[in-house]
């Protein structure tokens, strides 16, 4: 810093971030397990290091940045509820009342204290938000409550993997409302809608809002807010005329007419010798005709859960399908109101069907009357409704029947959307010609629309209007503070590097003095940041002793939108300003430099704001 008689001395009292005091330890060279780019990015820019699978350090830029989303988050939630911060560590029983101490499974991290009682790790708060209200909330009068946090969640992935996309420790912003009536949720769920859009927006995302399933969450309604990327495990059906949008857990699909088979002999089951044709493919070239016209059969055995202390029962599921369909699980399992599916081994396969994998069919089962009893639950998807003369596997080694009428020749549990909707297919809304187009995203927020589940099971109760006691009903509401970071660098990226949004970089401008072994230049850099920075910009100062060309390329890899060269021209009083979402440059006076970074950051903001 110069002293207070120089040219610069009025600045004098600014805290300058100077990356030669800072620890960035940026590399040359990706992890060789990082596989999408987020992951390699955020390690080569220092933002992160791997402490365990699934767990990560946040360094000095990284945190930046999320302190920044957070900020954001905890803006635009401001408006509409209140903060809490609530235990990370869960007694047993808290989880019991609601019943999912056994139904997270494996997913969630159990403990106990030194005195043998279990606790849990907790993966969300919706047990001790519902705890809360039902021991403070009495009257309508006091409704309607919105209340959220900021905190450390924990989920002991299988697989943890794709550095912060899938981990075993994650910041959540969660929110609760509890309301009187299905009006007032509905209202919290628009307000959340509203604000979540909003806080994406800011963060500088290209998202998208999907129906979505409510999995272990509950509930009636679920969105899910999505940014398209390859790095996505998740697979969202749109369509690009209307706008419709769905994860693939929850999409549907209008399928065209398909033409029916001529029924053989006296049109009823033929069975029908056909060795070696397990496959879809070898059946549909065996008979001539399109996998639409075969029976798929897909086996599992479902865990139901024991209500009450009673063990937990496996069952056995059959679900049927077109031959070019594909069952979705989430789907299947929500049908049948099952927590886990596996898929049948031999002996099962013996038991229930008295046949082998590749010749399973639905002919000759006796399905049970609800899913899930003694026997066999048969499900049957819809696109079978209404078919006829199909072929389907005849229980037995190397032969298939012909012939087959869903309805007629066998029945079923039940029949019902289990498939997986597939690109190309036709749009579900109505009056829409459009085809789906299939793509993989990341969920970075979700919004659920919990009902009675919680707030009945834990007896929740408050006096309406008229004195009567009723059940509050309750919303659930997700944000993925990493799941932001790692969406925006997944979406803006190229080989050198990321870069970020002014609103979430770690820093708005770098200023990199390209000899800081020159005085003059140092001198002109250390002015024009401290104006930068006086000006309410972010600013990084790269006053290291190293080549030019060394900080042109970290500057490129760390994520900060703007940079400023000082170097041969400041003596002529130019700078070159970099944008590096386009990779390129202008030179610009020292003394306009400052008003056009200003002018452009505020230009992005605008752009965003209206979805540009």
């Amino acid at each position: 810093m110069s002293c207070a008689g120089s040219p610069a001395g009025k600045h004098a009292l600014i805290r300058m971030q100077r990356w030669s005091k800072l620890f960035i330890p940026t590399l040359r060279e990706a992890p060789a397990d990082a596989e999408v780019a987020s992951h390699r990015f955020l390690v080569r820019a220092g933002y992160i290091r791997q402490l365990g699978a699934g767990i990560y350090n946040y360094l000095f830029l990284g945190q930046r940045s999320i302190n920044k989303i957070i900020g954001i988050v905890r803006e635009e939630m401001d408006k509409i509820g209140q903060e809490f911060y609530l235990p990370a560590i869960h007694p047993r029983e808290i989880w019991e009342q609601s019943g999912r101490w056994t139904g997270m499974g494996d997913n969630m991290f159990r403990l106990k204290d030194r005195k043998g009682a279990d606790l849990c790790l907790g993966m969300t708060h919706e047990e001790i938000m519902t705890s809360i209200a039902r021991s403070e909330l009495r009257s309508y009068k006091q409704l309607p409550q919105i209340w959220y946090q900021i905190q450390a969640k924990f989920r002991d992935e299988l697989r943890p993997k794709s550095g912060l996309l899938r981990v075993r420790q994650f910041t959540m912003k969660d929110s609760y409302s509890f309301d009187i009536d299905k009006a007032g949720l509905d209202k919290s769920f628009d307000l959340h809608d509203a604000v979540y859009r909003k806080i994406f927006t800011r963060c500088g995302l290209k998202f998208v809002a999907v129906e979505a399933d409510s999995g272990s969450m509950g509930g009636s309604q679920s969105q899910e807010f999505m940014v398209y990327t390859d790095a996505g495990e998740d697979l969202i059906a749109s369509c690009p005329v209307c706008g419709y949008a769905a994860n693939l857990e929850k999409g549907t699909s209008c399928l065209d007419p398909v033409v029916e088979m001529e029924p053989t002999g006296d049109g009823t089951p033929e069975l029908v010798s056909t060795p070696g044709c397990a496959a879809i493919s070898d059946v549909a070239e065996f008979f001539k005709i399109s996998p639409a016209s075969d029976i798929k059969c897909v086996a599992y055995m479902a865990l139901k859960r024991g209500a009450a202390g009673k063990p937990d029962t496996w069952h056995g599921v059959a679900a049927f399908l077109r031959g070019d369909h594909q069952v979705n699980e989430t789907k299947l399992l929500g049908a049948v109101g099952a927590a886990e599916l596996r898929t049948m081994q031999a002996e099962e396969l013996a038991q229930y069907f008295n046949g082998p994998g590749g010749f399973l069919g639905p002919v000759g089962l006796t399905p049970d009357a609800k899913p899930l009893e003694d026997g066999l639950t048969v499900v049957v998807d819809r696109s079978l409704e209404g078919r006829k003369n199909l072929v389907a596997g005849a229980n037995k080694l190397d032969y298939h029947l012909r012939n087959v009428v869903p309805g007629r020749d066998f029945g079923w549990t039940l029949t019902t959307d289990i498939r997986s909707v597939n690109e190309g297919e036709g749009c579900p809304q109505n009056g829409c010609a459009g085809r789906l187009v299939v793509g993989k995203a990341v969920e970075v927020g979700h919004i659920f629309k919990l009902g009675y589940k919680y707030s009945e099971s834990m007896g929740a109760r408050v006096l309406d209007v008229t004195g009567k006691e009723v059940t509050p009903i309750m919303g659930s509401y997700g944000i993925g503070i990493e799941r932001i970071l790692t969406a925006a660098i997944e979406q803006s990226n190229d080989k050198n590097g990321f870069w970020l949004p002014a609103s979430i970089a770690p820093f708005t401008v770098v200023v990199t003095v390209t000899n800081a072994s020159d005085a003059a230049l140092a001198e002109t850099g250390e002015k024009l940041a401290a104006e930068l920075e006086a000006a309410g910009l972010d600013v990084l100062l790269d006053d290291r002793d190293e080549r030019a060309g060394v900080k042109f390329k970290d500057a490129d890899l760390v994520g900060i939108p703007y940079r400023i060269n000082v170097g041969k021209k400041a003596a002529g009083g130019l700078v070159e300003l970099v944008t590096r979402a386009t990779a390129t440059s202008v030179d610009v006076g020292l003394n306009e430099a400052v008003a056009l970074v200003k002018e452009r950051v505020e230009e992005d903001a605008l752009l965003t704001a209206v979805g540009v």
